[in-house]
């Protein structure tokens, strides 16, 4: 049993991570759950339930319980493998398939001439994009893969990638439509030729 929640800090609080704990915020109101982790500045606890029946169908619950409500927590039982195993996946996003090499370098070839007609200063080194000397840019190459301790550059880069994939589409759907015409003016004048060689009269 632990009163004084909120006052324990981070490294108190860990130690009811992955475990099943009694909440207790008012004198008949309690909450029951796995605790999944605690907000290190309001101190609120987020409860998982796994719903395993029939009618669950194996969802699982969240529950927020506010910090400044908290007046007990008691630990009712550690989580076996299994289901530390479950608490740590659930809420996290599916993984990507992993792109091929070949994808992988014109990913990042697109983004460099991304950040080029942007005007900005690039270049690769290895498998890494280096932007400007101040920020590198990882494989996937995606807005989260950038990492720089200058937060201008860091926010301008992410939403240059972030708006690359529009402008992208426009620019294949101006190539698509360019291409359409062009094709559409060989065929017009293909057409006109063939007109002109059957209206021309043929010479004995």
């Amino acid at each position: 049993m632990q009163c004084g929640w909120s006052l324990l800090g981070p490294l108190q609080w860990i130690r009811y991570i992955n475990k099943q704990v009694k909440v207790k915020t008012g004198k008949d109101e309690e909450h029951r759950g796995w605790l999944l982790t605690v907000d290190p500045v309001s101190a609120s606890l987020v409860l998982v339930n796994f719903h395993d029946d029939a009618v669950g169908g194996g969802r699982a619950s969240v529950q927020v319980v506010m910090g400044h409500a908290v007046q007990e927590v008691q630990v009712l039982q550690d989580a076996d493998q299994e289901t530390t195993e479950r608490l740590q996946s659930s809420f996290l996003p599916p993984r990507a398939r992993p792109l091929a090499p070949e994808q992988l370098g014109q990913r990042r070839a697109g983004v460099r001439r991304w950040l080029e007609e942007n005007r900005v200063p690039v270049q690769e080194d290895g498998e890494e994009l280096l932007v400007a000397g101040a920020l590198t840019i990882m494989a996937p190459y995606g807005p989260e893969d950038c990492c720089s301790s200058n937060q201008i550059i860091l926010d301008r880069v992410q939403r240059l990638i972030q708006s690359q994939p529009a402008a992208a589409r426009r620019a294949t759907r101006k190539r698509k439509a360019q291409q359409h015409r062009a094709r559409a003016n060989h065929a017009s004048r293909a057409q006109r030729r063939h007109h002109a060689a059957q209206s021309c009269p043929i010479m004995a």
